[in-house]
Parts: C-alpha cells; structure tokens; sequence
C-alpha cells in the first residue's frame, strides 16, 4: 500500500495535492524522483515557483525540520531552486519580473 505524501516531514495535505495533479501520488514516488525532479514536474504544471516551499521539500525528504536550512546550505539550494525556475518556467517579460519581485502575481500565472 503507497505511503500517502502527507506522512513526509513538512509536507501537507496541499503539497500533496499538487504532486496528485502532475501524477506523483505517494511518498515513495516523490522520494524515488527526489526533490528536484519533482519540483520541476510542478513548475512544468504551471505552479508559481516559491523557494520557501521548495527547501520545505528537500528539508522533507531528509527527514529534517523545515526551518533547519540555513547559511551556505541555503545558498546552494537557492542556486539549485534558481537553476531550475530557469528551465522550467515560463519567460516573461521584464515588467513581469518586476511585478513579481513586488509581490505581485502576473495574470498568466495566477491559480485562481
């Protein structure tokens, strides 16, 4: 019987809804895929990228604490989070760039 993805460290019943809608459905396909080929699965689906959650993923799958990420750890998965949006996401367009720096959603990729 599949471990559902909720029983990792960190990860909710959210986190395990957007793995069910790019077809990762149990802990143990998100550990075999690791973190990032599962996050870029969620950025190709359209999801906004956001570094926090995707620590919160890797700090997940090896059992620790969320917030345990820190200093040149932190930097390295920033550098390998960046990597990745480069990729996986959509380009848009400068204003784009500085509305989201702003907090502001773009209306191509908002999940209403």
């Amino acid at each position: 019987m599949p471990t559902p993805i909720s029983s990792i460290r960190n990860l909710g019943p959210a986190m395990e809804a957007s793995f069910a809608r790019v077809g990762i459905h149990s802990a143990e396909d998100l550990r075999e895929l690791g973190c990032d080929a599962a996050y870029a699965a969620l950025l190709q689906s359209g999801v906004r990228p956001h570094f926090i959650a995707y620590y919160v993923l890797e700090m997940g799958l090896q059992g620790r604490p969320w917030n345990d990420c820190k200093g040149d750890e932190k930097r390295r998965l920033r550098a390998r989070f960046d990597a990745l949006k480069e990729q996986h996401c959509p380009k848009s367009l400068p204003i784009d760039a500085a509305l989201d720096a702003l907090g502001v959603i773009p209306a191509p990729l908002r999940q209403d």
